[in-house]
């Protein structure tokens, strides 16, 4: 899939300069004051620096954003991009001028001249983020990435501050990679062998069959995927770098690999963006590949079901009843509201098996969180504030929009069944809202619980900070930091 950037460290060679091929990135405050560096740059060039300084285009160019000098006289280099960071440096600003500098390279090689940038580390993860292409389809033998070279005043404490982030980083392009994948190549038995090639990285991967299923009388997640002629699955990951006794974090994530709403079909027109339906199982893969790859010293299980929603002979019906491996039965009134379906079992299970710290489970759930935030948060639900705010800062510390949404009885309410414990819809009026009340059935009383209904952004049709069109990757980053600055040390 998706090759990781190469990016490597060294001390500040000035006269290495004029000879670097493809792009040179040069940092600039405000005041225009120049480091060595930019002089040997300015110097190479003739004075070019000091030229676009003292323009008028310079003082209205925004934090973060770059001006490129194409062909520089004096270096080999195609381009010298010109980057403006004031100071103090925020991390936000930072993280953009590395986004920023990643959209423009391409397949070049870029020599990022950090010196003794502060935040250097962040400027690299915004452009390992943003540097990200999907063309694994593509006939055209895909052109190798360039590799980045940064030079820096002290090269070892810098790289060994990027290792973290960077190893996040390809947890995003891993969970970006599932998320943008065609349905006829990423099918519930493909998705289910790429995370059992993450035992390779020292996860615990087991794979959990039909028959596996219909023994703990997972009804409700099986009633999802038995129109589809691909098999059922969930899949558990577990990642045990914390104290032996600790229970775990975990994180359950809807794997719809494709819907079609199934007998309640979804109209043809915008229905090959269903392909990213399994976004939360991607996401919850992309963190467990990041932990595993920075050896987090905490313990986290990820649980995803893999189901396709497909209407055929053997499809689940409205109006037909399952029963869920809680015990409680659903009357199915939209086949197409078969996330919460898939979700509830994985829930229970996780919670019967590992007795977790605490849970989060996401999904690209409901149209109605669009409606109601569009594609820049996701909707957070929770029953513990205490979670909810650890989450949310998080969130916003990464720069990955989530606002809290409500729940409440009266929500509940609208869950009742004529013929069963509950119906799998409550009709049109907050029909996000009516989702989560809906898993909350399924979360005891004990258990501290998120919900992140990630329909609006986890694939948008335009570039966002650090990615490309498609696929995101959102919540890698934020689940990430939850980790570190809750359940490590």
């Amino acid at each position: 899939m998706s090759a990781p950037l190469s990016i490597s460290f060294s001390e500040t060679d000035l006269d290495a300069i004029a000879g670097a091929p493809g792009r040179v990135a040069v940092i600039l405050g405000d005041d225009g004051k120049m480091t060595p560096a930019a002089r040997r740059v300015n110097k190479l060039t003739r004075g070019a620096l000091a030229r676009l300084i003292e323009a008028e285009s310079w003082g209205k160019l925004k934090p973060g954003d770059a001006v490129s000098l194409a062909w520089p006289a004096g270096m080999v280099a195609e381009a010298v991009d010109v980057v403006k960071l004031p100071r103090p440096v925020t991390v936000e600003t930072a993280r953009k001028a590395g986004a920023t500098l990643a959209s423009r390279i391409g397949k070049a090689d870029l020599l990022l001249l950090a010196g003794s940038t502060p935040r250097t580390d962040e400027i690299v993860t915004g452009l390992a983020l943003r540097a990200y292409r999907f063309d694994a389809h593509k006939s055209a033998e895909p052109a190798p990435n360039g590799a980045v070279s940064v030079m820096a005043s002290k090269p070892d404490e810098v790289e060994a501050a990027c290792a973290a982030p960077l190893a996040v980083a390809q947890g995003v392009h891993f969970t970006r990679d599932l998320v943008n994948a065609p349905a006829n190549h990423l099918t519930t038995t493909t998705f289910a062998d790429r995370l059992v090639e993450l035992e390779a990285l020292g996860l615990k991967v087991e794979v959990l069959e039909e028959k596996q299923l219909e023994k703990l009388g997972m009804g409700s997640l099986l009633s999802v995927g038995q129109g589809s002629d691909s098999p059922s699955k969930v899949v558990v990951m577990q990642w045990l770098g914390g104290k032996k006794d600790a229970a775990p974090l975990a994180l359950i994530g809807k794997g719809v690999v494709f819907d079609t709403g199934g007998i309640s079909l979804k109209p043809a027109a915008g229905m090959e963006d269903m392909t990213m339906d399994m976004g939360g199982a991607g996401v919850v893969a992309g963190v467990m590949k990041a932990l595993a790859l920075r050896k987090a010293k905490a313990n986290v299980v990820g649980l995803v079901g893999l189901v396709e929603n497909m209407p055929s002979g053997r499809a689940t019906r409205p109006g037909d009843v399952v029963t869920s491996m809680k015990g409680d039965t659903i009357e199915v009134i939209n086949t197409d509201a078969e996330g919460r379906l898939v979700l509830c079992d994985v829930m229970w299970y996780a919670q019967d098996r590992f007795k977790p710290v605490g849970m989060v489970d996401l999904a690209t759930l409901t149209g109605a969180i669009i409606i109601g935030l569009g594609h820049e948060n996701a909707g957070v639900f929770s029953n513990d504030d205490a979670f909810c705010r650890s989450f949310l800062k998080a969130a916003e510390a990464e720069g990955e929009g989530a606002w809290r949404m409500p729940l409440g009885q009266a929500y509940d309410e609208l869950l009742k069944s004529r013929i069963a414990d509950m119906k799998n819809v409550g009709g049109r009026p907050a029909g996000s809202i009516t989702a989560a009340q809906f898993l909350q059935r399924f979360v005891k009383d004990e258990t501290p619980w998120i919900h992140l209904d990630i329909a609006g952004v986890a694939s948008v049709k335009s570039a966002t900070k650090y990615a490309p069109k498609g696929a995101t990757g959102w919540g890698v980053l934020a689940l990430n930091r939850l980790v570190v600055d809750h359940y490590e040390g």
